[in-house]
């Protein structure tokens, strides 16, 4: 079967990758010292066993000119043997003796055996050229962008300059008023491409970087180059991974630790911070207030980095190192934010935009979307019916994730009921399932009246 040949736009990109990191092609070049490129690859043979040169390459993402001259220092140690050749004619190495003594002794100062990480300065150098200052981000392209979504169009005049101006954002308002939403979906405002790189090496010790589940890569591995491109070193550098610009979020599961590098003792790794993960990007603090820390020990943490545009951390050997911080801040709450620090404090914050409830006509625009998106049927009707008659009866506010959430439920009491369209009882229904009736009227000291539970809920 014959491949369709690559688009267009991925072989431009993928030249101008190579030009903005064009594939090392001595060990020089790389900023590595042979000494530590020697403990990665026996690192590798220890791990996996016997390989051949293209699987070196392949492994440490290192051309096939620099393998070959780690090789032969190696064996000129006694450390690695040849054994053999490969179909494909290359040769195969294996560990001697004294080379797997030697990676047991590498594995105990730093387990890391993946890709050759690159150097903190040339990382640096990296985040500086991906700035976020440098994304234009224009009215046009914003409305456009957020043309299937229903949002006041004062929100996103405020929400976009923010989005690259080096400043925090601090979003606030009622639970259910779309601010996790609306937070994750501005990082497709943030166009372009960034190199992010599989680890950056500090202080002697490899830094894991790359995360699949937070960087989302460009390469399409349908489109691999064989092992003999690969070990001729063409292509930009391998030790990169071609990304959309990330958006890291994280809640009231994070801790302080999550802010410093971490370090597994038992595999010897380490591991780079959230707020590094999100360089070049975006990292929204979700459900803020209800992290296992206070507002002010969270806020302290950023007054640096937010300040001095570079962030400062440590290895688990107390080594000291600075990163640049080019990340977006956003602060996501629904609790009252001066609970959360005094004025004062948050006037170091230089957005703070508050979510409102929804107005009649932006309700029944999702309502409508909801229908569509769950495959039910708009009426008209049965929207007024949720809005004069649920929503004002009970005093609940308009929010953005009742349609959803209330659609969803009327969907399951149909599958149950085996019929296709909801009536006023399934949504009553979907209601009352939804927010629930904690009265217990055996103890006598609630009025049953579910509807004070709702005037009272954020």
């Amino acid at each position: 079967m014959l491949q369709e040949a690559p688009t267009f736009h991925n072989v431009t990109a993928g030249r101008a990758a190579a030009r903005r990191a064009p594939r090392p092609g001595t060990v020089a070049e790389t900023g590595l010292s042979l000494l530590y490129l020697g403990d990665l690859l026996v690192k590798q043979l220890f791990e996996q066993g016997v390989l051949d040169l293209h699987q070196l390459s392949r492994e440490s993402a290192l051309a096939g000119s620099v393998v070959e001259e780690v090789g032969r220092f190696l064996r000129e140690e006694g450390r690695v043997e040849v054994r053999g050749q490969a179909e494909s004619g290359a040769l195969r190495f294996g560990l001697t003796d004294r080379g797997r003594a030697s990676a047991l002794e590498a594995l105990n100062r730093d387990g890391y055996s993946g890709k050759a990480p690159v150097t903190l300065e040339e990382y640096s150098a990296r985040v500086h050229e991906q700035a976020l200052c440098e994304v234009g981000i224009h009215r046009e392209t914003v409305r456009k962008a957020f043309a299937d979504t229903v949002i006041d169009p004062a929100l996103l005049d405020q929400l976009a300059p923010g989005l690259h101006s080096g400043r925090a954002m601090f979003i606030h308002g009622h639970a259910g008023t779309g601010k996790s939403y609306i937070a994750r979906r501005l990082v497709r405002l943030l166009e372009g491409e960034v190199m992010v790189p599989h680890a950056i090496l500090v202080g002697g010790k490899a830094v894991r970087c790359f995360d699949p589940a937070v960087h989302h890569s460009l390469e399409d591995p349908s489109e691999t180059p064989p092992a003999a491109q690969l070990y001729l070193g063409n292509g930009h550098d391998p030790r990169y991974v071609r990304c959309h610009r990330p958006c890291v979020v994280t809640g009231g599961e994070l801790t302080m630790e999550r802010l410093e590098v971490q370090y597994d003792a038992a595999t010897h790794i380490h591991q780079a911070p959230v707020q590094l993960l999100a360089n070049n990007g975006m990292l929204v603090i979700d459900d803020l207030g209800r992290q296992r820390m206070t507002p002010t020990e969270l806020f302290n943490r950023w007054i640096v980095p937010l300040e001095e545009r570079c962030d400062f951390l440590a290895l688990a050997n107390g080594y000291h190192f600075s990163v640049p911080f080019d990340v977006a801040l956003v602060f996501s709450t629904n609790l009252d934010p001066l609970s959360l620090a005094d004025a004062a404090f948050l006037r170091r914050i230089g957005y703070k935009i508050r979510f409102a409830p929804l107005e009649r006509k932006a309700y029944l625009a999702i309502w409508r979307q909801q229908c569509q998106a769950q495959g039910l049927p708009f009426e008209q009707e049965l929207a007024d019916f949720a809005i004069d008659e649920l929503h004002a009866r009970h005093k609940v506010p308009l929010l953005a994730c009742h349609p959803r959430d209330i659609l969803s439920l009327a969907q399951d009491q149909l599958a149950y009921q085996g019929r296709e369209a909801p009536d006023r009882e399934i949504l009553r229904w979907a209601w009352q399932t939804y927010f629930g009736d904690f009265s217990d009227a055996s103890n006598g000291d609630c009025n049953g009246d579910i509807a004070a539970n709702r005037r009272n809920a954020p």
